[in-house]
């Protein structure tokens, strides 16, 4: 009995618990066109350090630390959501199969991309910024491995969630436009 009125008293002030807000991320548009060097390509799930890798949202602080807002949450597994963006991005560009990690095609893509996030953080200062390496792999085909780095950062008018939310779209923009720049011309 004391165990059903526990279970009770939990659920009832679940209940009553406001719901956290969540922001999606949206991809955006690129205008770059490239032909493809391949005709395919897997994007491997991106790797995202663990602040940026968490449901909720964070960002730099003044004197330098991370703050998490836990009021906003991301609406998807940030680490899904950069790769769907990625894999959306480059496919538009490169007018090819670009597909995520695990394929979803018959057979071997051409190349792989693995993306490692150093950085990914909008600041007080009024930037974002998008730091790390890709590596591209030849899977299936005669393509020349390669190492990249990258270092992107994007002007916020303000260090709100929504600021937030459109800069690493923008910067994830850049950074997608980077990597099709490897495989197409």
């Amino acid at each position: 009995m004391l165990s059903r009125l526990m279970v009770l008293t939990v659920a009832t002030m679940a209940a009553c618990a406001p719901l956290a807000e969540r922001v999606a991320l949206s991809p955006a548009s690129s205008s770059m066109e490239l032909r493809p060097l391949v005709g395919s390509a897997m994007v491997r799930t991106v790797s995202l350090p663990t602040y940026a890798a968490l449901e909720e949202i964070a960002i730099g602080t003044a004197d330098g630390r991370i703050a998490i807002n836990e009021d906003v949450l991301w609406a998807d597994d940030p680490e899904r959501a950069v790769t769907l963006i990625l894999t959306r991005t480059l496919g538009d560009i490169l007018n090819t199969d670009v597909g995520p990690d695990p394929w979803p095609f018959v057979g071997l893509p051409d190349v792989s991309v693995d993306v490692r996030v150093a950085r990914m953080l909008g600041s007080v200062d009024g930037t974002f910024q998008l730091s790390g390496q890709f590596f591209v792999a030849s899977e299936a085909a005669a393509f020349r491995d390669s190492s990249h780095s990258f270092e992107i950062t994007v002007p916020m008018p303000d260090a709100t969630v929504g600021s937030i939310a459109a800069a690493q779209s923008a910067a994830l923009l850049v950074l997608a436009e980077q990597i099709a720049a490897t495989l197409g011309r």
